[in-house]
């Protein structure tokens, strides 16, 4: 398996960009030299992976005392980065929403399908349990309970003899955590029946066995894109106390305009206030907290639905997705 290191040090005397490569069993380093005095020194080497990993830590060893030796004590600070581990069976990098680059202590793939819809995988992390990932985007891991507990108002609802709507939901958490609170009825849309066969299979830590079947005595799943749900439900004139989106996040994109995904959280947002009774609440998730634009321009939309409409917002941590993460709750003025 590839095995990249890296260590980079800070040096008071000018240098030069000067590339220097070596290969020598399976080894092979780049040097470089920066005017302004960064020295950057990569090494990769193709070994088995615990031993590849000794052997390079010894050799960085030794270059960071010879170049202690020729700079003469005049490096500022010297910092060595993990090994960047390439070309394995199982990917253990993935980017947060704001675009930083985590790597999970993923140990086995789970499941990994593709619906019509959007590649499915379900990740063994020894950390969080099993993680759910749609299309390259962590959803949600066993682990993940408070965004469950977030996206259903933290403890402060009622939701016995209420009739409730999930939009989404497709690992069943939701659904799980609502049904032990007797609801009247429960109605969640899913539109990919895939996501549940995975999910029901290999994350019952999350869903318990309300999946197993898409009827129970206060719930059921409808396999169907909602939008037409919701059009149909407005028509009918049928109420929710509750409507709960688990669809999608906030875009980060900048020009809702021109941006099909924040047309799409709009045409959601005005459905689900058409079927959502006059005291009741709607809750979402948002995005991570440093997407401030984001999460401002999502706020704006809410002041130009076809009613008026007033929110909160509550920041929670979110074990696998290693960030915090805004949750709304909004409702009819």
């Amino acid at each position: 398996m590839p095995l990249k290191l890296s260590i980079y040090c800070l040096v008071t005397s000018r240098g030069r960009t000067e590339p220097t490569n070596c290969w020598k069993k399976n080894c092979f380093a780049n040097l470089r030299i920066y005017p302004h005095g960064l020295v950057l020194v990569d090494l990769q080497s193709y070994n088995d992976q615990t031993k590849g990993k000794e052997e390079t830590d010894r050799l960085l060893d030794k270059v960071e005392e010879r170049m202690k030796e020729l700079f003469h004590g005049n490096i500022k600070r010297v910092k060595r980065l993990p090994a960047i581990l390439r070309g394995g069976a199982i990917d253990r990098y993935w980017p947060t929403a704001d675009g930083r680059l985590v790597e999970y202590d993923i140990d086995e793939v789970v499941y990994d399908e593709d619906s019509p819809f959007q590649n499915i995988k379900i990740l063994h992390s020894k950390q969080f349990g099993n993680i759910l990932i749609l299309s390259g985007d962590v959803n949600l891991a066993e682990s993940d309970l408070a965004y469950t507990q977030a996206i259903m108002g933290s403890g402060k609802e009622n939701y016995a003899g209420k009739e409730v709507l999930i939009l989404g939901g497709g690992d069943g958490g939701i659904l799980y955590e609502i049904v032990k609170l007797k609801p009247k009825m429960v109605t969640m849309v899913e539109i990919d029946q895939m996501v549940i066969d995975g999910c029901k299979k290999y994350m019952r830590k999350t869903c318990g066995d309300v999946l197993d079947n898409l009827k129970g005595e206060c719930y059921q799943v409808l396999i169907e894109d909602c939008i037409p749900v919701l059009k149909r439900y407005a028509k009918e004139g049928r109420m929710f106390d509750y409507v709960i989106n688990d669809l999608t996040a906030v875009p980060i994109s900048t020009s809702p305009e021109e941006d099909s995904t924040w047309e799409f959280l709009r045409l959601i947002l005005d459905l689900s206030m058409k079927v959502l009774k006059q005291d009741g609440k709607y809750f979402t998730q948002g995005n991570c907290i440093n997407l401030t634009d984001a999460l401002t321009l999502y706020e704006e939309q809410l002041s130009r639905l076809y009613c008026p409409v007033e929110f909160s917002k509550e920041i929670v941590c979110v074990p696998s997705y290693m960030e915090l993460w805004v949750f709304y709750t909004i409702w009819k003025k």
